[in-house]
């Protein structure tokens, strides 16, 4: 990790770069949190580092580890199931409103979108993948003019891109799910609100089966993560 230059926002610099890591496998499920180790490696005193992992244990991506100290919370894929299940009724309606009101602005900037996740798809690039995963369908949320969806997906998408980058990190061929996008963002072009509805449920149904199977075929080829997830967490960073 590089030391980030210290401004008002640092908390915020901070938690972004620890999500990051933990999006990004560096930190795996089960991986203990040490506060000094972070601070160092970062280049900021402790107080920033203890306040971004407070928020991040608030928000259930870190847990208490036994005894003290914190561990990255293990990915249940009961739990990312429902989180799925919730995903698929909200992304649904961000569809329907979107296509409702704004297919004039979808064609406009939507196409650019698309582009951007192809070529993260061929650059084998995990994490260009998340953030233009993530830039789509904030774009739809952003076009559904509902001020109420985006807050309600926050807590959402800080556990998909956990779940994504469990997934991509070990996937030799990355799924591309812009053919996907490229049909809803066409029926919100159009107006359709029950077919993008449709669309938009299906794309987060079919991207759940998806990454649960995978998560389980890697939990099962791991056998520290599996045993995390289980509950039997242990301690895998001195």
């Amino acid at each position: 990790m590089k030391a980030i230059e210290t401004t008002p926002k640092l908390v915020e610099q901070v938690y972004k770069v620890l999500l990051g890591e933990i999006s990004g496998g560096t930190l795996r499920p089960g991986s203990r949190i040490i506060q000094e180790q972070l601070a160092k490696e970062l280049g900021v005193s402790r107080q920033p580092i203890q306040q971004a992992l407070a928020l991040l244990r608030n928000q259930g991506v870190l847990v208490d580890a036994p005894g003290r100290g914190l561990l990255v919370a293990p990915l249940d894929p009961d739990y990312v199931r429902n989180m799925y299940d919730m995903r698929a009724v909200i992304e649904g309606l961000a569809c329907r409103r979107a296509a409702e009101l704004n297919g004039k602005n979808a064609k406009i900037k939507g196409h650019s979108l698309i582009k951007a996740g192809l070529k993260a798809v061929s650059n084998h690039s995990f994490r260009e993948m998340i953030a233009a995963d993530m830039a789509f369908h904030h774009f739809i949320y952003h076009l559904a003019e509902n001020p109420l969806i985006p807050p309600a997906m926050e807590s959402h998408w800080l556990n998909t891109q956990r779940v994504m980058g469990e997934v991509l990190k070990s996937d030799e061929q990355p799924r591309n799910v812009w053919t996907q996008h490229e049909a809803i963002l066409e029926t919100i072009v159009e107006g359709d609100g029950a077919a993008a509805e449709r669309l938009g449920r299906e794309h987060i149904t079919q991207a759940a089966d998806f990454m649960i199977a995978r998560l389980m075929e890697n939990l099962a080829n791991n056998p520290a993560q599996e045993a995390a997830a289980t509950g039997k967490v242990k301690l895998m960073r001195a």
